[in-house]
C-alpha cells in the first residue's frame, strides 16, 4: 500500500496529483469489494470511528456509514442537535470527550469554515473533513472526479464546467483544486452575483451564459442554489435563475452534442435541472452515489495507517 503525502483529508488543497491517483486506484479495488455478493472485508476491525455531524446530511453521512460498515470499522454516530452542543459545549470539548472513549477517526461537517483543520491541530487523531461551511468538501470532488475518469477514461485535458452557485458552494471549490491537479480545463458559470470575485485568481474560465458553457464543455456538473447559506437574496426569483440557467432538453438539442452530467445532490428538480434529463443515459447522479462509497472506504482505509495507537 502507498502512503499518503497527508495523515488528513482536510481539503483536496493539501493534496498532490499522486495522492489522488492513490486514492483513485485503491477506490477501484473496493468498488470491486462492494459489487460482490458478499460486501464486507475486515480490512478496519480494530478501528472505530466517529461521525461528528454539526449539520444536516443525508447522502454524504449515510455514504460514510456504509463505507465504514464495509471495512467492518465500528461506528459511533454523533448529531449536534440531540448533544451538549446545545448546552455550550465546544468543538474541541465535544471532540476529546468522544477521543476518550478511544475513538480512533474523526469525520466531521461543520458549518464553519476551517473548523476540521482547526480540530487537526488542536486534537491527536485522524481527521476527515465531510463538508465544512462554503470552503471545501474534498470527498465529494474526489468522487465526483472518479465518476469523470471511469465515464471518460482519464480527466486529463476535459474540460469542466461548474455551473449554479459558486459562491456558497464547497463543492465548487473542491472540484476547481482537483480538476485543475488532474490536468481538466474548468469554467464556472452562473449569475454574476454567484461567482466570487476571487474566482479568476484560481485559473478558471468564468461565463454568464448556459448555452456558451454547454457548447464549451465535456462535463457538466450542475449545483444547486445553496438558499440556507445565503443572507440576501442574489438574483430577481428561482424562475428567473430557472429561466437562464436550467440544464433541460431544449438548451440540449440545441448544442446539439453530448455532455456527461454530474450532480453532487440533492437535486432541486425543476429548478437547476429537469427530471428528463437528471434520469437520462447521460447522467451520471447515481454512478455518483455508488462511488462516493468506494472513495470514502478508499480515504479511510489510506488514513487509518496514520493512527496513533499510543
Amino acid at each position: 500500500m502507498k502512503d499518503l503525502s497527508t495523515s488528513h483529508l482536510l481539503g483536496i488543497k493539501d493534496l498532490n496529483q499522486n495522492d489522488i491517483e492513490i486514492i483513485f486506484n485503491t477506490a477501484d479495488s473496493f468498488k470491486e469489494v462492494i459489487n460482490r455478493p458478499i460486501k464486507k472485508v475486515p480490512t478496519l476491525r480494530d478501528v472505530t470511528i466517529a461521525n461528528l455531524f454539526f449539520e444536516n446530511s443525508t447522502r454524504t453521512k449515510l455514504s460514510f456509514e456504509l463505507a465504514q460498515k464495509r471495512l467492518s470499522a465500528d461506528i459511533i454516530n454523533f448529531s449536534a442537535g440531540s448533544s451538549s452542543v446545545k448546552k455550550g459545549e465546544t468543538l474541541i470539548d465535544t471532540a476529546n470527550n468522544i477521543l476518550s472513549m478511544k475513538v480512533d477517526m474523526l469525520v466531521m461537517r461543520h458549518p464553519n469554515s476551517g473548523a476540521a483543520k482547526f480540530l487537526s491541530e488542536k486534537t491527536n487523531t485522524v481527521i476527515i473533513n465531510a463538508g465544512d461551511g462554503t470552503h471545501e468538501h474534498p470527498t465529494q470532488a474526489l468522487l465526483d472526479t472518479y465518476s469523470i475518469r471511469e465515464k471518460l477514461g482519464n480527466v486529463e485535458g476535459r474540460k469542466v464546467a461548474l455551473i449554479g452557485d459558486i459562491k456558497h458552494s464547497r463543492v465548487a471549490l473542491s472540484n476547481i483544486f482537483a480538476l485543475k491537479k488532474l490536468g481538466a480545463q474548468v469554467m464556472v458559470c452562473g449569475p454574476t452575483t454567484l461567482i466570487p470575485k476571487y474566482i479568476n485568481e484560481l485559473g478558471v474560465l468564468v461565463e454568464n451564459n448556459l448555452e456558451k458553457a454547454l457548447k464549451w464543455c465535456d462535463v457538466a456538473n450542475m449545483l444547486r442554489i445553496q438558499l440556507e447559506r445565503q443572507d440576501i437574496q442574489y438574483f430577481p426569483s428561482l424562475r428567473e435563475y430557472t429561466y437562464q440557467f436550467q440544464l433541460n432538453r431544449e438548451i440540449l438539442n440545441k448544442i446539439q452534442k453530448p455532455i456527461t452530467i454530474l450532480h453532487p445532490g440533492p437535486v432541486n428538480r425543476g429548478i437547476e435541472i429537469t427530471s428528463e434529463i437528471a434520469d437520462s443515459e447521460h447522467s451520471l447522479i447515481l454512478n455518483q452515489v455508488e462511488n462516493g462509497v468506494a472513495i470514502r472506504m478508499a480515504i479511510i482505509y489510506l488514513l487509518a495507517g496514520s493512527i496513533n495507537r499510543s
